[in-house]
């Protein structure tokens, strides 16, 4: 049988709007060995609660998500990284959180949990006591001549997230390098267990505050899809405007960081004067400069003011009339050209291999984008296009980013002249109910899982940020580059630490 074979013969568990299906564990332990033959099948994300463990799939040819869980017998499920390595971390996660362990995994070291929590798997049905010092780190090893060992962070020079590297050079080559990330961890999963989808957002719209927007809607939409609830029109619109205008200001402000990493402060600077007019214009539309806690389960919490508008089109006037400038200048500069092009390429085979999204697949060849594909309202009704690339390198993400760029512009003017009238918000009734929600972020898209009991509480949670399956990418793209270039990559990936240390 085939893997979406396998899955539908489990029962369904009615989650809407993509159904959920509890297999036995030799079922899930037959599924994770069809997804070797199964190239159409992309996993998205991995998760669990308490004896049991969840999967969710996008089916390439069908232009759809599914969801896979199966009972953890004995704490014990049956590994799909040996199929999917994207499922490598989500395995680790698992272990350190709900103490299940992924049997015949390619990796199993500590992920989240370094060691210094008062208890061994926090979310396990019984938690158990840490009695023991917090070990160190353990890293992948590498054989060869002069091979040696840099290690940075996780505390960084400037205004930036905590995260460990350790390099392993061969002079200045890059024979391998490893994240050790989990310093932001927030315990957010046990913060918005319990609590009404009202209430929980709040964290939800703190998971990556550089994508507040997206994360807020893809919860809102799980539970929106839980409850049974139609969003009004006005805040659908509004949402996208919203998450239109994050893209806008995240690829302005990654585009002059690039430049800046190669030494080209022209280009930060001339960004960054942009990307204030649009945050200045945001904070004038919708009262906050990033629009945090502006998406709420329901609708929004605030309308779009009268002069918010005329303050968006013109910040995004300026925008569109100096990006041509910019973009002669990022052409045509051989030293800044030598810095992007062909540094940190990853092949269109690696980066399908790990599902990655947003302008990290993109620029290497996976065309995927969750507003298009499996799609969600308004963007149905508007025609845009999803730029892609094949060269995988750092110019080609940059340019992603520039092409988003123009679209984004495009949609949110459509959308103002389009603007509908009418209400802002829903109640959510209280009761019990299950939903997916997918919301494309500047990043790639945000996944969020909400299970909800009698009475309307989340029982279980888990938002999923599209860093997941880009950081592993970040890995490979640094391997056979020199050391003074990974600032260069790391900045064209830009994935998130906060939004995968939960």
């Amino acid at each position: 049988m085939s893997v979406r074979e396998i899955i539908t013969t489990g029962a369904p568990q009615g989650c809407r709007p993509f159904e959920r299906f509890l297999l036995t564990p030799a079922r899930w332990a037959e599924m994770a060995a069809a997804l070797s033959d199964a190239p159409d099948i992309d996993l998205l994300s991995l998760w669990a609660e308490p004896g049991v463990v969840h999967a969710g799939f996008l089916l390439t040819g069908e232009n759809t998500l599914i969801l896979a869980s199966a009972p953890a017998e004995g704490g014990h499920y049956a590994a799909l990284s040996p199929a999917r390595p994207g499922a490598i971390r989500f395995e680790r996660t698992i272990r350190d959180l709900w103490g299940l362990v992924a049997e015949g995994a390619v990796d199993l070291r500590p992920w989240l949990d370094h060691g210094r929590w008062p208890q061994i798997a926090p979310l396990s049905a019984r938690p158990a006591a840490n009695p023991g010092l917090p070990p160190q780190p353990e890293f992948l090893p590498v054989e060869g001549t002069g091979v040696t060992q840099i290690p940075v962070g996780p505390v960084h020079a400037g205004i930036i997230e905590p995260g460990h590297f350790r390099f392993h050079v061969q002079g200045e080559t890059v024979v391998r390098l490893e994240e050790r990330l989990g310093y932001l961890h927030k315990g957010t999963l046990s913060l918005m267990r319990g609590r009404s989808p009202r209430a929980a957002a709040r964290f939800a719209a703190r998971l990556s505050g550089d994508s507040t927007v997206a994360h807020s809607w893809a919860f809102a939409m799980a539970a929106e899809a839980a409850t049974g609830v139609a969003v009004p029109p006005r805040a659908v619109a509004l949402r996208a405007v919203m998450a239109e205008l994050e893209r806008i200001h995240n690829h302005l402000n990654d585009w002059g960081f690039v430049c800046n990493d190669a030494a080209f402060a022209y280009m930060h600077a001339r960004c960054g004067v942009l990307r204030e007019g649009v945050l200045r214009a945001c904070a004038a539309a919708f009262g906050h400069r990033l629009m945090m806690d502006c998406v709420t389960p329901g609708g929004v919490a605030v309308d779009i003011t009268p002069e918010g508008a005329a303050a968006i089109r013109t910040a995004l006037d300026a925008v569109t009339r100096e990006t041509p400038e910019l973009e002669r200048i990022y052409d045509s500069h051989a030293s800044l050209q030598d810095r992007v092009v062909s540094t940190g390429a990853i092949t269109p085979a690696l980066a399908a291999r790990f599902a990655a999204g947003g302008h990290v697949g993109r620029a290497a060849g996976r065309g995927f984008d969750s507003r298009r594909v499996p799609g969600y309202a308004p963007y149905d009704e508007f025609d845009f296009e999803i730029p892609v690339l094949q060269e995988g390198d750092v110019d080609a993400r940059v340019r992603i980013r520039v092409a988003e760029l123009r679209q984004s512009i495009l949609l949110v003017r459509a959308m103002l002249a389009e603007l509908p009238l009418g209400e802002l918000a829903t109640t959510l009734p209280q009761q019990r109910g299950e939903g997916v929600g997918m919301a494309e972020a500047f990043r790639g898209e945000c996944l969020t899982w909400v299970a909800l009991d009698d009475g309307g509480l989340i029982r279980a949670v888990f938002p999923r940020d599209a860093s997941w399956l880009q950081w592993p990418l970040l890995e490979a793209s640094i391997e056979g580059n020199i050391v003074a270039d990974f600032p260069l990559c790391n900045k064209s990936f830009n994935c998130s630490y906060s939004g995968v240390d939960l």
